[in-house]
Protein backbone atom coordinates (compact mmCIF):
# COMPACT_ATOMS: atom_id res chain seq x y z
CA UNK A 1 0.00 0.00 0.00
CA UNK A 2 1.11 3.50 -1.07
CA UNK A 3 1.65 6.24 1.23
CA UNK A 4 -1.04 7.97 -0.52
CA UNK A 5 -3.51 5.60 -0.14
CA UNK A 6 -2.67 5.24 3.95
CA UNK A 7 -3.38 8.66 4.26
CA UNK A 8 -6.62 8.59 1.92
CA UNK A 9 -7.77 5.89 3.71
CA UNK A 10 -7.54 7.66 7.11
CA UNK A 11 -9.07 10.38 5.74
CA UNK A 12 -12.19 8.71 5.21
CA UNK A 13 -11.93 6.90 8.64
CA UNK A 14 -11.91 10.72 10.03
CA UNK A 15 -14.83 12.53 8.00
CA UNK A 16 -16.95 12.94 11.20
CA UNK A 17 -14.18 14.74 12.88
CA UNK A 18 -13.17 16.60 10.37
CA UNK A 19 -17.31 18.02 10.38
CA UNK A 20 -17.04 18.19 13.69
CA UNK A 21 -13.98 20.54 13.69
CA UNK A 22 -15.37 22.65 10.75
CA UNK A 23 -18.40 23.48 12.76
CA UNK A 24 -16.45 24.47 15.39
CA UNK A 25 -14.40 27.09 13.19
CA UNK A 26 -17.45 28.46 11.67
CA UNK A 27 -19.09 28.98 14.72
CA UNK A 28 -15.75 30.58 16.33
CA UNK A 29 -15.08 32.55 12.95
CA UNK A 30 -18.70 34.61 13.75
CA UNK A 31 -18.05 35.29 17.02
CA UNK A 32 -14.91 36.78 16.39
CA UNK A 33 -16.76 38.88 13.30
CA UNK A 34 -19.17 39.62 16.00
CA UNK A 35 -15.98 41.68 17.93
CA UNK A 36 -15.00 43.43 15.00
CA UNK A 37 -18.46 44.49 14.22
CA UNK A 38 -19.26 45.39 17.80
CA UNK A 39 -16.07 47.60 17.93
CA UNK A 40 -16.81 48.78 14.52
CA UNK A 41 -13.03 48.25 13.24
CA UNK A 42 -11.63 50.18 10.83
CA UNK A 43 -8.60 51.64 8.93
CA UNK A 44 -7.68 53.93 11.46
CA UNK A 45 -6.94 51.64 14.04
CA UNK A 46 -4.11 50.31 11.85
CA UNK A 47 -2.12 53.14 12.24
CA UNK A 48 0.20 53.74 15.44
CA UNK A 49 1.27 55.98 17.60
CA UNK A 50 5.51 56.36 18.97
CA UNK A 51 6.73 57.38 22.30
CA UNK A 52 4.50 56.70 25.07
CA UNK A 53 1.78 55.33 22.94
CA UNK A 54 -0.64 57.65 24.45
CA UNK A 55 -4.66 57.70 22.86
CA UNK A 56 -3.79 54.57 21.02
CA UNK A 57 -7.04 53.61 19.27
CA UNK A 58 -5.90 50.31 17.97
CA UNK A 59 -4.51 49.49 20.86
CA UNK A 60 -7.90 50.01 22.71
CA UNK A 61 -9.99 48.28 19.90
CA UNK A 62 -7.57 45.70 19.84
CA UNK A 63 -7.81 45.02 23.79
CA UNK A 64 -11.54 45.01 23.51
CA UNK A 65 -11.97 42.70 20.13
CA UNK A 66 -10.53 39.95 21.91
CA UNK A 67 -12.49 40.73 25.27
CA UNK A 68 -15.43 40.20 23.44
CA UNK A 69 -14.26 37.19 21.38
CA UNK A 70 -13.30 35.45 24.74
CA UNK A 71 -16.57 36.83 26.52
CA UNK A 72 -14.33 38.51 29.34
CA UNK A 73 -14.53 42.05 31.14
CA UNK A 74 -11.38 43.00 29.72
CA UNK A 75 -7.91 42.06 27.87
CA UNK A 76 -4.40 43.47 27.27
CA UNK A 77 -2.80 42.37 24.00
CA UNK A 78 0.61 43.12 23.51
CA UNK A 79 3.70 42.53 21.44
CA UNK A 80 5.90 43.51 24.45
CA UNK A 81 4.67 39.74 25.95
CA UNK A 82 8.05 37.92 24.46
CA UNK A 83 6.55 34.35 24.59
CA UNK A 84 4.16 32.65 25.91
CA UNK A 85 6.01 31.84 29.34
CA UNK A 86 6.38 35.61 30.07
CA UNK A 87 2.81 36.10 29.89
CA UNK A 88 2.02 33.49 32.06
CA UNK A 89 4.82 35.22 34.39
CA UNK A 90 3.15 38.54 34.32
CA UNK A 91 0.25 36.77 35.56
CA UNK A 92 1.70 34.94 38.21
CA UNK A 93 3.59 37.93 39.80
CA UNK A 94 1.10 40.02 39.19
CA UNK A 95 -1.53 38.35 41.27
CA UNK A 96 0.41 36.51 43.84
CA UNK A 97 2.41 37.61 46.68
CA UNK A 98 4.73 36.81 49.72
CA UNK A 99 2.50 34.66 51.94
CA UNK A 100 0.41 33.33 49.23
CA UNK A 101 -0.41 29.63 48.05
CA UNK A 102 0.07 28.87 44.66
CA UNK A 103 -1.45 24.97 43.79
CA UNK A 104 -0.92 23.39 40.45
CA UNK A 105 -4.10 21.04 40.18
CA UNK A 106 -3.17 19.35 36.77
CA UNK A 107 0.21 17.62 38.25
CA UNK A 108 3.66 19.30 37.17
CA UNK A 109 3.45 22.27 35.23
CA UNK A 110 5.27 22.78 31.70
CA UNK A 111 9.07 22.78 31.69
CA UNK A 112 9.54 26.66 31.65
CA UNK A 113 7.39 27.65 34.63
CA UNK A 114 9.86 25.88 36.94
CA UNK A 115 11.94 28.49 37.27
CA UNK A 116 9.45 31.10 37.32
CA UNK A 117 7.69 28.79 40.27
CA UNK A 118 11.35 27.96 41.70
CA UNK A 119 11.05 24.29 41.53
CA UNK A 120 14.62 24.30 40.48
CA UNK A 121 16.55 24.69 43.91
CA UNK A 122 19.80 24.44 41.55
CA UNK A 123 18.52 27.81 40.17
CA UNK A 124 21.63 30.37 40.72
CA UNK A 125 18.86 33.16 40.11
CA UNK A 126 16.13 31.65 42.32
CA UNK A 127 15.57 34.71 44.67
CA UNK A 128 14.03 35.77 41.05
CA UNK A 129 11.04 32.87 41.00
CA UNK A 130 8.16 33.31 43.21
CA UNK A 131 9.16 30.75 45.78
CA UNK A 132 12.17 32.84 46.12
CA UNK A 133 9.26 36.06 46.63
CA UNK A 134 7.93 34.01 49.64
CA UNK A 135 4.54 32.25 47.52
CA UNK A 136 3.70 28.46 48.33
CA UNK A 137 3.48 26.48 46.01
CA UNK A 138 2.15 22.93 45.26
CA UNK A 139 0.57 20.43 43.10
CA UNK A 140 -1.93 17.50 42.74
CA UNK A 141 -0.63 14.70 41.83
CA UNK A 142 -2.20 12.84 38.49
CA UNK A 143 -4.29 9.74 38.74
CA UNK A 144 -2.39 7.13 37.44
CA UNK A 145 -0.10 9.33 35.72
CA UNK A 146 -2.48 10.46 33.16
CA UNK A 147 -5.31 12.58 34.74
CA UNK A 148 -6.78 14.95 36.97
CA UNK A 149 -7.27 13.63 40.49
CA UNK A 150 -10.18 16.09 41.54
CA UNK A 151 -11.29 14.23 44.48
CA UNK A 152 -7.62 14.67 45.60
CA UNK A 153 -7.98 19.00 45.04
CA UNK A 154 -9.89 19.54 48.09
CA UNK A 155 -6.80 18.07 49.99
CA UNK A 156 -4.15 20.47 48.63
CA UNK A 157 -6.10 23.72 49.18
CA UNK A 158 -4.74 26.04 51.91
CA UNK A 159 -6.37 28.34 53.88
CA UNK A 160 -3.80 30.95 52.04
CA UNK A 161 -4.19 29.35 48.49
CA UNK A 162 -4.65 32.22 46.55
CA UNK A 163 -4.52 31.07 42.72
CA UNK A 164 -5.48 27.38 40.76
CA UNK A 165 -3.13 27.09 38.00
CA UNK A 166 -5.16 25.11 35.34
CA UNK A 167 -3.05 23.82 32.22
CA UNK A 168 -4.84 23.13 29.57
CA UNK A 169 -2.76 21.70 27.15
CA UNK A 170 -0.32 17.98 28.14
CA UNK A 171 3.16 20.32 28.32
CA UNK A 172 5.46 17.71 27.11
CA UNK A 173 3.54 14.75 29.12
CA UNK A 174 1.67 12.24 27.95
CA UNK A 175 -1.25 13.48 30.62
CA UNK A 176 -4.92 13.99 29.08
CA UNK A 177 -5.21 17.88 28.52
CA UNK A 178 -7.84 19.19 29.43
CA UNK A 179 -11.38 19.83 28.08
CA UNK A 180 -13.85 22.98 28.49
CA UNK A 181 -15.63 20.25 31.18
CA UNK A 182 -12.85 18.87 33.08
CA UNK A 183 -11.79 22.81 33.89
CA UNK A 184 -15.54 23.74 34.72
CA UNK A 185 -15.47 20.60 37.23
CA UNK A 186 -12.03 22.35 38.56
CA UNK A 187 -13.22 25.85 38.65
CA UNK A 188 -16.51 24.33 40.69
CA UNK A 189 -14.28 22.33 43.41
CA UNK A 190 -12.41 24.97 43.80
CA UNK A 191 -15.04 27.96 44.48
CA UNK A 192 -17.03 25.64 46.65
CA UNK A 193 -13.61 25.96 48.78
CA UNK A 194 -13.26 29.44 48.39
CA UNK A 195 -15.12 31.77 46.15
CA UNK A 196 -11.93 33.94 46.13
CA UNK A 197 -9.59 31.61 44.84
CA UNK A 198 -8.25 32.41 41.45
CA UNK A 199 -9.02 30.33 38.73
CA UNK A 200 -6.20 30.70 35.96
CA UNK A 201 -6.34 29.09 32.79
CA UNK A 202 -2.54 28.12 30.77
CA UNK A 203 -4.70 28.46 27.69
CA UNK A 204 -1.91 28.18 24.90
CA UNK A 205 -2.33 25.79 22.68
CA UNK A 206 -6.39 25.65 22.97
CA UNK A 207 -7.60 28.83 21.78
CA UNK A 208 -10.52 28.03 19.08
CA UNK A 209 -10.30 24.53 19.83
CA UNK A 210 -13.93 24.14 21.20
CA UNK A 211 -16.89 26.56 21.08
CA UNK A 212 -16.48 27.94 24.45
CA UNK A 213 -13.14 29.49 26.00
CA UNK A 214 -11.88 28.85 29.83
CA UNK A 215 -13.74 32.55 30.95
CA UNK A 216 -16.83 30.96 29.45
CA UNK A 217 -16.41 27.82 31.84
CA UNK A 218 -16.01 29.98 35.14
CA UNK A 219 -11.74 30.77 34.94
CA UNK A 220 -11.29 34.18 36.33
CA UNK A 221 -8.38 34.66 33.88
CA UNK A 222 -6.29 33.24 31.03
CA UNK A 223 -3.27 33.66 28.94
CA UNK A 224 -1.60 32.16 25.68
CA UNK A 225 0.97 33.42 23.24
CA UNK A 226 0.06 35.18 19.85
CA UNK A 227 2.73 32.66 18.16
CA UNK A 228 0.35 30.15 18.98
CA UNK A 229 -3.40 29.68 17.99
CA UNK A 230 -5.01 33.04 17.88
CA UNK A 231 -1.91 34.75 16.17
CA UNK A 232 -3.15 32.84 12.92
CA UNK A 233 0.30 32.35 11.99
CA UNK A 234 1.25 35.70 10.92
CA UNK A 235 1.71 38.06 14.27
CA UNK A 236 5.17 37.77 14.93
CA UNK A 237 5.63 38.17 18.53
CA UNK A 238 3.44 38.38 21.35
CA UNK A 239 0.83 37.40 23.90
CA UNK A 240 -2.77 38.13 25.57
CA UNK A 241 -4.06 38.15 29.05
CA UNK A 242 -7.93 37.93 29.78
CA UNK A 243 -10.30 38.07 32.27
CA UNK A 244 -11.83 39.91 35.22
CA UNK A 245 -10.95 43.71 34.60
CA UNK A 246 -9.16 43.92 37.85
CA UNK A 247 -7.34 40.67 37.33
CA UNK A 248 -6.26 41.77 33.88
CA UNK A 249 -4.99 44.91 35.08
CA UNK A 250 -3.12 44.14 37.99
CA UNK A 251 -1.23 41.86 35.52
CA UNK A 252 -0.60 44.67 33.12
CA UNK A 253 0.81 46.85 35.83
CA UNK A 254 3.26 43.86 35.99
CA UNK A 255 4.11 43.89 32.64
CA UNK A 256 4.59 47.51 32.22
CA UNK A 257 4.41 49.56 35.61
CA UNK A 258 1.69 50.50 38.75
CA UNK A 259 0.26 53.64 37.08
CA UNK A 260 0.47 52.78 33.23
CA UNK A 261 -1.21 49.18 32.93
CA UNK A 262 -2.79 48.90 29.83
CA UNK A 263 -2.58 52.75 28.94
CA UNK A 264 1.08 52.71 27.17
CA UNK A 265 3.03 50.91 25.16
CA UNK A 266 3.55 52.00 21.40
CA UNK A 267 2.49 49.02 19.24
CA UNK A 268 5.55 49.48 16.82
CA UNK A 269 2.40 48.67 13.94
CA UNK A 270 1.99 45.43 14.99
CA UNK A 271 -2.40 46.43 15.31
CA UNK A 272 -3.00 45.63 12.35
CA UNK A 273 -1.03 42.17 11.50
CA UNK A 274 -2.69 40.90 15.41
CA UNK A 275 -6.49 41.79 14.18
CA UNK A 276 -5.84 39.98 10.47
CA UNK A 277 -4.27 37.00 12.98
CA UNK A 278 -6.77 36.82 15.36
CA UNK A 279 -10.12 36.99 12.09
CA UNK A 280 -7.45 34.62 10.71
CA UNK A 281 -6.91 32.47 13.58
CA UNK A 282 -10.52 30.02 13.98
CA UNK A 283 -9.91 28.33 10.14
CA UNK A 284 -6.20 28.38 11.16
CA UNK A 285 -6.74 26.49 13.93
CA UNK A 286 -9.26 24.07 12.21
CA UNK A 287 -6.37 23.08 9.67
CA UNK A 288 -3.81 22.21 12.01
CA UNK A 289 -6.67 20.44 14.01
CA UNK A 290 -7.23 18.13 11.19
CA UNK A 291 -3.58 17.60 10.60
CA UNK A 292 -3.14 16.35 14.34
CA UNK A 293 -6.20 14.02 14.26
CA UNK A 294 -4.51 12.65 10.64
CA UNK A 295 -1.49 12.25 12.27
CA UNK A 296 -3.06 10.24 15.16
CA UNK A 297 -4.76 8.00 12.91
CA UNK A 298 -2.01 7.13 10.30
CA UNK A 299 0.40 6.33 13.03
CA UNK A 300 -2.13 4.18 15.08
CA UNK A 301 -2.76 2.25 12.12
CA UNK A 302 1.11 1.77 11.59
CA UNK A 303 0.91 0.36 15.08
CA UNK A 304 2.40 3.00 16.74
CA UNK A 305 0.86 4.78 20.71
CA UNK A 306 -0.47 7.95 20.31
CA UNK A 307 -2.27 10.64 22.57
CA UNK A 308 -4.98 11.56 21.90
CA UNK A 309 -6.51 9.27 19.78
CA UNK A 310 -7.85 9.70 16.39
CA UNK A 311 -11.37 8.72 17.95
CA UNK A 312 -10.94 11.38 21.02
CA UNK A 313 -12.65 14.92 20.69
CA UNK A 314 -8.81 17.25 20.78
CA UNK A 315 -8.83 20.40 22.85
CA UNK A 316 -5.45 21.65 22.12
CA UNK A 317 -3.37 21.36 19.03
CA UNK A 318 -0.68 18.66 20.24
CA UNK A 319 -0.19 15.33 19.20
CA UNK A 320 1.91 13.04 20.78
CA UNK A 321 3.52 9.99 19.50
CA UNK A 322 5.55 7.27 21.21
CA UNK A 323 8.67 5.97 19.70
CA UNK A 324 10.89 2.95 21.64
CA UNK A 325 14.26 5.08 21.73
CA UNK A 326 15.68 9.02 21.35
CA UNK A 327 17.15 7.66 17.99
CA UNK A 328 13.45 6.85 16.23
CA UNK A 329 12.73 10.42 18.04
CA UNK A 330 15.74 12.08 16.15
CA UNK A 331 14.82 10.28 12.85
CA UNK A 332 10.96 11.54 12.59
CA UNK A 333 12.52 14.89 13.51
CA UNK A 334 14.94 15.23 10.61
CA UNK A 335 12.17 13.75 8.03
CA UNK A 336 10.20 16.37 9.38
CA UNK A 337 12.57 19.22 8.82
CA UNK A 338 12.78 17.97 4.97
CA UNK A 339 9.40 19.12 4.75
CA UNK A 340 9.68 22.41 6.12
CA UNK A 341 9.04 25.60 3.92
CA UNK A 342 11.50 27.33 5.69
CA UNK A 343 15.19 25.77 6.53
CA UNK A 344 14.66 22.71 5.11
CA UNK A 345 18.29 21.71 4.34
CA UNK A 346 19.06 21.71 8.27
CA UNK A 347 19.09 18.36 10.25
CA UNK A 348 17.88 18.69 14.00
CA UNK A 349 20.30 17.52 16.52
CA UNK A 350 19.28 16.88 20.33
CA UNK A 351 20.83 20.12 22.13
CA UNK A 352 20.39 22.39 25.41
CA UNK A 353 17.27 24.88 25.42
CA UNK A 354 17.32 27.72 27.98
CA UNK A 355 14.04 26.75 30.53
CA UNK A 356 14.39 22.93 30.21
CA UNK A 357 17.02 20.23 32.43
CA UNK A 358 17.15 17.77 29.41
CA UNK A 359 18.50 17.69 25.85
CA UNK A 360 15.38 18.35 23.54
CA UNK A 361 15.12 17.88 19.84
CA UNK A 362 13.11 20.17 17.52
CA UNK A 363 12.00 20.31 13.95
CA UNK A 364 10.31 22.70 12.04
CA UNK A 365 11.40 25.27 9.54
CA UNK A 366 9.07 28.27 10.56
CA UNK A 367 8.36 31.93 8.57
CA UNK A 368 8.39 33.40 12.48
CA UNK A 369 10.80 31.70 14.91
CA UNK A 370 9.68 29.10 17.57
CA UNK A 371 6.26 29.66 16.34
CA UNK A 372 3.97 26.72 17.23
CA UNK A 373 1.07 27.23 14.92
CA UNK A 374 3.28 26.24 11.97
CA UNK A 375 4.16 22.63 11.36
CA UNK A 376 6.65 21.75 13.86
CA UNK A 377 7.64 18.84 16.55
CA UNK A 378 9.95 18.25 18.91
CA UNK A 379 10.64 16.32 22.33
CA UNK A 380 12.79 15.99 25.22
CA UNK A 381 15.11 13.13 24.75
CA UNK A 382 14.48 10.97 27.54
CA UNK A 383 11.91 8.40 28.49
CA UNK A 384 9.04 7.61 27.02
CA UNK A 385 10.36 9.22 23.75
CA UNK A 386 7.62 11.03 22.61
CA UNK A 387 7.60 13.79 20.16
CA UNK A 388 4.81 16.42 20.38
CA UNK A 389 3.69 17.50 17.04
CA UNK A 390 1.49 20.58 16.66
CA UNK A 391 0.69 23.07 14.28
CA UNK A 392 0.38 23.82 10.38
CA UNK A 393 -0.58 26.95 8.54
CA UNK A 394 -2.07 24.30 5.72
CA UNK A 395 -3.40 20.91 6.48
CA UNK A 396 -1.95 20.31 2.56
CA UNK A 397 1.20 20.96 3.90
CA UNK A 398 0.46 18.33 7.09
CA UNK A 399 -0.38 15.71 4.10
CA UNK A 400 2.94 16.04 2.18
CA UNK A 401 4.78 16.12 5.40
CA UNK A 402 3.10 12.56 6.90
CA UNK A 403 3.54 11.32 3.92
CA UNK A 404 6.89 11.90 3.78
CA UNK A 405 7.44 10.80 7.02
CA UNK A 406 5.55 7.18 6.50
CA UNK A 407 7.83 6.29 3.78
CA UNK A 408 10.88 6.99 5.66
CA UNK A 409 9.79 5.82 9.74
CA UNK A 410 7.21 2.67 8.85
CA UNK A 411 8.68 1.30 5.16
CA UNK A 412 7.84 -1.95 6.22
CA UNK A 413 4.13 -0.83 6.17
CA UNK A 414 4.27 0.78 2.42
Amino acid sequence: MSADDIINNAEKELSHQFARIDEIAEYNTKKVLDAFYKNKIGEEHFYTVTGYGHDDLGREALDCVFADAFNTEAAIVRPHFVSGTHTLSCVLFGLLHFGDHLLSVAGAPYDTLEEIIGKRKNDPYHETSLMGHGVEYSEVPLKNDFEVDFDKIPDYVKQNTKMILIQKSRGYSLRKSLSIDDIKKIVKIAKNINPEIICFVDNCYGEFTDKIEPIEAGADIMAGSLIKNPGGGIVEAGGYIAGKKRLVELCARRLTSPGIGREGGAMFNTTRVILQGFFMAPSIVAGALKGAVLAAKVFENAGFETHPHSNENRVDLIQTIKFKNSSEQEKFCKVLQRFSPVESYLTPIPDTVPGYDCKLIMAGGSFIEGSTIELSADGPCRFPYAIYMQGGLSYYHVKIALKGILQEITPEIL
